[in-house]
């Protein structure tokens, strides 16, 4: 009999011990293969009648942050919002500055034009105007909003969103299969 009792306790010992164990708390990081990352083309011209406004109408699930970089150069993509200081122009204000902002929501991208501290329809050379409002391109970048795979964690993604080639390659996105919007 006191065998029996010495192996029983034993055995209640081994099995809490073996219980409290506590490696069970750590989330298990998985994959999430159905929340992909997006990229969308827009091009437009911005003019005083849309108040200097580009607006896209899309469907943007409420996991997913927007990222909006504009192109400059033909090559390069730069994030907004973004300051534009321009050159002292004979004739023209100084110190001229304008943002390339957005706004979303579910339903809608709206780029635009804000703060500028001057008269966009006067205070522009023709040069400028080609160069800023004219035929402007964006690419809208939707990604998940978690990115760390586990659900409700704070942890941000160990991304530089402001540079557009290393959100590509983070999300592993193909540049070749860019929804071109009108």
């Amino acid at each position: 009999m006191k065998k029996i009792l010495l192996f029983l306790f034993l055995g209640a010992v081994g099995f809490t011990a073996y219980s409290c164990d506590n490696n069970d708390d750590t989330p298990v990081q998985t994959v999430d293969y159905d929340t992909i990352a997006q990229m969308k083309d827009i091009t437009g011209t911005f003019s005083n009648s849309g108040n200097y406004t580009i607006s896209q109408g899309l469907g943007i699930p409420s996991t997913y942050v927007v990222l909006v970089y504009r192109l400059v150069g033909g090559n390069a993509w730069q994030q907004i919002p973004k300051s534009v200081y321009l050159p002292d122009v004979s004739g023209k204000p100084t110190n001229r500055v304008f943002d390339y902002n957005f706004l979303f929501n579910s339903q809608n991208v709206e780029i635009r034009i804000d703060d500028e501290n001057f008269n966009l329809a006067s205070d522009l050379t023709s040069g400028e105007i080609t160069s800023y409002l004219n035929n402007q391109t964006f690419r809208i970048v939707l990604v998940p909003a978690n990115t760390t795979g586990v659900g409700g964690s704070n942890k941000k993604a160990s991304v530089d969103t402001s540079d557009y080639n290393a959100v590509v390659k983070y999300y592993n996105l193909d540049e070749s299969k860019v929804q071109v919007l009108k």
